[in-house]
């Protein structure tokens, strides 16, 4: 079959060529059909998958022994079973660490809740309708009781104009009850020791605060807790020092 292709291709050349009217002479057309009939190389021998090679390089073969045995099983459940234990009893030791810390967060949570509430505050009054305060002011100490009236004011038995002649310790006294707008709805009866007038009009101011906050804490204590009447004042004369005239002032300078 070789060579009947090759005789055909060669007429068919020759036919071209008369046909084209080219005179070629022996050698040309020698030299041509020798290129044309150059052999073609050898096929490539096959050479052997390489995937179906023997990894020796990669693979290390020992003699083992292949059949079943029933201790290595025993032994591989016994591995798996233990494992799978001590992973369930790890899960359920985080699983309680987690709860607890989550409970506790609740109750801290609850406890804040509770403690941000506003604390319920209920009037004190006594059997005859009265309620009572004390105050302090520097040495000075009073007890004062408030029941509605018609705003009277007694200090130690006595009206507190007669007992008090300056204006500012008279307006002192009744600064609460202009606060909570209760002027002439209250009569105040009063007991105070201690201390100069103006420390007795402190504390009496003290105690008439502190009254009315144990009347109403729900009307008179924000008025009150707002302007500071119901705060003692901590203010007090300053104690003598060694060297000096009084707490601060100290003896004239003379350079000779």
């Amino acid at each position: 079959v070789f060579h009947q292709q090759h005789q055909q291709g060669h007429d068919h050349l020759h036919d071209v060529v008369s046909s084209l009217g080219v005179n070629m002479t022996i050698s040309n057309y020698r030299r041509f059909s020798s290129v044309a009939r150059m052999p073609r190389p050898p096929p490539r021998a096959e050479e052997p998958d390489s995937r179906r090679k023997w990894r020796t390089h990669a693979v290390s073969l020992e003699y083992g022994n292949y059949e079943e045995v029933d201790d290595d099983d025993d032994e591989r459940s016994r591995l798996v079973a233990s494992n799978e234990e001590s992973w369930q009893q790890d899960e359920w030791d985080l699983a309680n660490q987690v709860q607890e810390l989550q409970q506790e967060q609740d109750e801290r949570k609850q406890r804040w809740l509770e403690n941000a509430k506003p604390p319920v505050r209920q009037s004190i009054i006594d059997e005859r309708g009265r309620a009572y305060g004390r105050g302090g002011r520097k040495s000075a100490s009073a007890r004062v009781w408030i029941q509605p009236g018609f705003g009277n004011v007694v200090i130690n038995r006595k009206d507190f104009v007669d007992y008090f002649d300056r204006m500012t310790d008279r307006e002192l006294i009744l600064a609460p009850l202009a606060a909570t707008e209760t002027l002439g709805k209250f009569d105040v009866t009063a007991t105070v020791e201690g201390g100069g007038l103006t420390g007795q009009a402190g504390a009496i101011r003290h105690g008439l605060a502190r009254a009315l906050n144990h009347y109403n804490p729900d009307v008179y204590r924000p008025p009150l807790k707002r302007l500071g009447y119901l705060t003692r004042d901590p203010r007090k004369v300053e104690r003598k020092k060694v060297g000096h005239l009084k707490a601060r002032k100290k003896p004239q300078w003379v350079k000779r």
